[in-house]
């Protein structure tokens, strides 16, 4: 499998309900995971993660997908190479 590097937005609107379950997501995919800056933006009430990860397609897309699929939290995805 080709490997990409991709950046990863993480955009999480309840911090207290779905922090531990991102935290828990983005442990599973330690491996792929190049960098991490997270920041909480508290006059709008969001935490915004920035990852860059270097994986597979495949990989990529199953870690944004489990995201994706936790509520008040939306992830977007950039493939660089």
């Amino acid at each position: 499998m080709e490997k990409r590097i991709a950046v990863v937005g993480i955009s999480i609107e309840d911090r207290d309900e779905a922090s531990k379950k991102v935290n828990e997501i983005l442990n599973m995919y330690g491996d792929i995971i190049v960098g991490r800056m997270g920041i909480p933006y508290k006059e709008r009430n969001v935490s915004v993660i920035s990852l860059i990860v270097d994986g597979s397609n495949d990989e990529i897309g199953a870690l944004t997908g489990k995201l994706g699929n936790l509520s008040k939290v939306k992830s977007k995805v950039s493939i660089m190479y």
